[in-house]
This record gives structure tokens, sequence and C-alpha cells, in this order.
């Protein structure tokens, strides 16, 4: 993995789930704006996508939706892809990250491991409390949609 992606335990919030669907299926979920929009973020979150440029140095801009209230502006910029097994972005807002993903087959399933890089272990202390559960709730969201897909 590229330098640039190299965490710690102590900087990073990572989720793993394996979804019974094949790799292509869900990398084309995580890289297709019209799939992507539908379960991004927590649930009960919706997105408005303003630019999603899936390339490298590509932009992926979009305005989060809270279920009570709230908007939520996001600024992403996108640094690796390799088709279907890696997609990798910066997070220009607050708070700031890196995300990894990669994809990986596990005999037609697909293990997904969403790794949130964070410059120091405090800007992650101060979202691990609830950040994994909210993951959890977003790869629900994500099978919902796998398994609405043709």
């Amino acid at each position: 993995m590229s330098p640039d992606f190299n965490g710690s335990p102590e900087t990073e919030i990572v989720s793993i789930r394996i979804v019974n669907e094949p790799l292509e299926k869900v990398f084309e979920a995580w890289s297709n704006a019209e799939y992507l929009k539908k379960w991004w973020g927590p649930k009960g979150f919706t997105n408005t996508f303003h630019e999603f440029d899936f390339k490298v140095g590509g932009k992926w801009i979009f305005t989060m939706h809270g279920p009570e209230k709230g908007n939520y502006p996001n600024d992403c910029e996108f640094t690796k892809i390799e088709k279907p097994t890696l997609i990798a972005w910066k997070r220009y807002s607050q708070p700031i990250f890196r995300v990894v993903t990669s994809f990986e087959d596990c005999k037609g399933k697909t293990k997904i491991i969403f790794r949130m890089v964070f410059n120091s272990a405090e800007e992650r202390n101060k979202l691990i409390k609830f950040v994994p559960k909210k993951n959890e709730e977003n790869f629900d969201k994500l099978e919902e949609v796998l398994s609405a897909m043709v």
C-alpha cells in the first residue's frame, strides 16, 4: 500500500463487512453515483451529489442531509482507483481524513475493508465513539441497494 495510506491503529477507524454479492457488483455500487447516492451515509441520511468525477484527481462534492436536521457538506478528491479492488479518497471538509476502501473476492461474496485514516490519534479519538456504528448503518444501506441491483 502507498505510504500516503499508511496509518496505525491509533490513527485509523477500520470497518469490515462481507456481503453476499460478487466483487464487480459491489465495486459498481461504490463507483456509480446513481447507486452510491442511494446508500451513502448512516441510517436516515440522504445525499445531494453536486459533482462526482470518478477518476484519480476527480472531485466528489456532495451534501449529506441528516434525518432530523442539518446539512453536512463534503468535499473529497479521489486519490487512487484500482478497479475492482480499491477506491481511495481525501476528504477536505471537516473532519479531515483519508479513506481507503478495498474489496476482496471471497468465493462469490465480497469482503469490504473500509479504512478511515486520520492525521492524529486525537482526531481519530473524537470520532471513535460513534463512527463504527454509523459505518455499520452505512453497510446495511449498501446491502439493501445491492439486493435491488440487477
